[in-house]
Parts: structure tokens; sequence; C-alpha cells
């Protein structure tokens, strides 16, 4: 009975190293998987459910060749027949291919794409060079800096 216990405590592994990124080997495998950047949990368990692995599962007692079958999966989500709309990088403005980036080459891609609007001088660059909001969030009272907290009306 004891044997059996060092067996599985040895297979357990607390961090486990999935395309660049730390993860928590306590954590299930679908929610593991979210910790990479560019990696949703819809998207975790699409890919868990594509290669067999059970979601549910604890990251750190899957085997090497599952995290190997991981891996490989995310550098080319598109060939394992997931649907493009999951992709996250469709039409890319470089290649015109759909793909999907995670981790640093995500980051990568997004200042690029910010850099890209402020060299034409779109509005979403303008507003991306100045600091202000992008997105047409309110700007009257939120997104201040500094030491501003409230503003007085004038006195009749």
């Amino acid at each position: 009975m004891g044997e059996d216990k060092d067996l599985s405590e040895e297979a357990f592994k607390y961090i486990v190293r999935i395309a660049g990124t730390d993860v928590d080997g306590s954590l299930k495998t679908a929610w593991g998987l979210a910790e990479i950047k560019g990696i949703g949990v819809n998207l975790a368990y699409a890919l868990c459910r594509i290669l067999g692995i059970d979601p549910e599962k604890r990251i750190g007692f899957l085997t090497d060749a599952e995290v190997r079958k991981i891996e490989e999966a995310l550098k080319d989500l598109s060939a394992y027949g997931l649907p493009e709309w999951v992709l996250n990088r469709r039409k890319d403005y470089v290649s015109g291919r759909n793909m999907h980036l995670i981790g640093a080459e995500l980051i990568f891609y997004v200042k690029q794409d910010i850099e890209r609007e402020k060299r034409i001088k779109s509005y979403r660059g303008i507003r991306h060079a100045l600091g202000l909001k992008v997105r047409g969030q309110r700007t009257r009272t939120t997104g201040r800096l500094g030491i501003t907290v409230g503003v007085r009306k004038k006195r009749r």
C-alpha cells in the first residue's frame, strides 16, 4: 500500500512547463492550460477533448508524452480541426493567415499592431500615443492620472 503512494508522489510534478510557461501542477488540466497567455478555459477544454486528455485530471499527473502532445497542438491549432473563430488572430495583417498566438509571441504581435496604428496616425493610434482610453469608454470622470480626485463646481 505504501509503495503505491510513493509511486504516485513521484509521478506528480508540482510545476509543469508548457509552451514556455510554468503551470501549477495542482490545477486541473483545462484550468492549468488557461494559465498560459492566449489560451482561455473554453479553448483549453476543446484542446483536451481533441487530444483525448481528461480535462479534470491534475496537470501534475500528466505524462511527458501528453505534455509534448499539448505543446505540438498549440503550435498549430488549425491543423486539429478547430473552427477558425476559436483562433485569436484571424487574417493576420502581414501574412493573411489564420493563426493562434500564445505567450511572448502574442505580446509581440499586439505591440506591433499598436505601433502600426500610431505610425499611420489612426484615431486609435492617436489615443494610444496620448495615453487615453481607446475603446470608447468615458473619460470625464475615470482614467485620470496624478493627484486629481474631484472637480468642484463654480460658485454662483
